[in-house]
């Protein structure tokens, strides 16, 4: 897999650093007819108490979505390794629902006898999500502050608003670290 862009925040991205993540990520040349970019980018901050902690955050731009890993270690190649596993697995879903979508969309072709003893030997697990409830609700204009206020009242994980600085549907939710992150439409 060519990665088009990495990157490093509060780190020096040496190129036995480059080669390793090349090296992880060409497990899934595989899937290199569904990924269209690719974003690497590798950081290293101090957590209080426990030292130097390092995350890898691995974006991959599919047809019709984005797949995406963050993985921390306090070893940088480790975190690698994560994200590269986690990604391979999302894939493997991203490509099972692909598939199935375009064979949906075309006559079944009928296997030859030849076909039918193949075993292709990918382990591809199928995963179909399910729509077990939907809600609907009225979205009163408000600020990123008044929504994380509400969302904490509600004790939800997120909350969708409508922002009343810009006018657009917003997202905030609570992240991994116990901050708050606002997701806004471009």
């Amino acid at each position: 897999m060519h990665i088009y862009k990495l990157s490093g925040r509060n780190v020096e991205v040496t190129e036995a650093m480059r080669d390793y993540v090349e090296e992880k990520l060409t497990r899934l040349d595989r899937y290199s007819d569904q990924i269209t970019d690719a974003r690497v980018t590798l950081m290293v901050r101090d957590v209080r108490d426990s030292g130097r902690r390092n995350r890898v955050e691995v974006q991959l731009n599919v047809p019709s979505g984005i797949i995406r890993a963050e993985e921390h270690h306090s070893d940088m190649y480790a975190a690698i390794d994560k994200a590269s596993d986690v990604l391979e697995r999302q894939l493997r879903k991203f490509k099972t629902r692909y598939m199935r979508q375009r064979s949906e969309a075309l006559p079944a072709p009928t296997p030859g006898p030849a076909e039918a003893a193949v075993d292709s030997g990918d382990d591809v697990s199928e995963f179909m999500p399910e729509i077990v409830r939907q809600k609907r609700f009225e979205m009163r204009p408000m600020s990123a502050e008044d929504a994380a206020a509400q969302m904490e009242a509600l004790d939800h994980d997120f909350y969708v608003f409508k922002n009343m600085k810009s006018g657009l549907t917003s997202v905030v939710y609570r992240r991994k670290d116990g901050h708050y992150g606002l997701i806004e439409p471009s």
